[in-house]
């Protein structure tokens, strides 16, 4: 069984078999509560699926692009289980899963012409984009499925202000395909049929794509030893005038 866990939007977890069988999927669309959820939501999918802990194999982690705070979540979970577990975590591209999810979709419905042969011309090229915050979008571009059944990735997630980015999909020729969550099960499988060909598929880092919003803290003000007051008390800034007759002052 393959664990599946994403905090890059809203929070998803699943159990999802080797060969694709959905057993569970539960999740959180609030996108700012991932901590608070992701416990609950672990219990419910391992309870749904009617599985325990030791069933799980492998444990596949949602890797962004997303939002440095909530993104950590899900990864932090996906390592301290499998951690635990003695597991391997199978990193996966966030937009993958969505990727994966929509040319499934178009195989069994044919209602777009995404998962036409790559070769030949007939696949078209689409983006996956979701909400960075800021303004912004993050956007993965995608053409056709390969022979391991996965979504090929023609470039990279990149992040883009809001207003830029139909001009860079214009740019790209691809159509757009905005997601509001990531499908834990289609991480999951993603991760699976990643297994079964001997891939990696993803970094093992987290594609936050811009800095977190912290900053390192200033140096400590330095103390002036000439300015007034005895030990303990709080010293006072003194003007360059002052200085200058105090040290007149302790050399006389």
């Amino acid at each position: 069984m393959i664990l599946g866990i994403d905090t890059s939007l809203g929070s998803a977890v699943a159990v999802v078999e080797p060969d694709g069988v959905i057993r569970s999927e539960v999740r959180s669309l609030d996108p700012r509560g991932h901590a608070e959820v992701i416990g609950t939501l672990l219990e419910r999918a391992m309870a749904e699926a009617s599985v325990t802990p030791s069933d799980i194999t492998h444990v596949a982690a949602g890797m962004g692009p997303g939002p440095f705070t909530g993104l950590r979540v899900g990864i932090a979970a996906a390592r301290t289980f499998a951690l635990g577990r003695g597991l391997p975590v199978v990193p996966v591209v966030s937009h993958d899963a969505v990727a994966l999810e929509l040319l499934l979709h178009s195989a069994l419905t044919a209602d777009w012409g995404f998962v036409g042969d790559v070769d030949d011309g007939a696949a078209e090229t689409f983006a996956v984009v979701t909400d960075a915050r800021r303004r912004e979008f993050a956007y993965t571009l995608y053409r056709g499925i390969d022979d391991d059944g996965l979504p090929i990735r023609v470039a990279e997630p990149a992040l883009v202000p809001r207003d830029e980015l139909e001009a860079a999909l214009a740019h790209a020729e691809a159509k757009r395909r905005d997601a509001d969550h990531i499908p834990a099960a289609m991480l999951a499988l993603a991760a699976a049929r990643a297994l079964s060909a001997g891939r990696t598929i993803s970094h093992a880092d987290a594609l936050y794509l811009r800095s977190p919003d912290v900053t390192l803290p200033h140096a400590p003000k330095r103390v002036n030893p000439l300015a007034s007051g005895t030990p303990g008390e709080q010293r006072t800034p003194v003007s360059a005038e002052r200085q200058a007759y105090q040290q007149q002052r302790d050399e006389a």
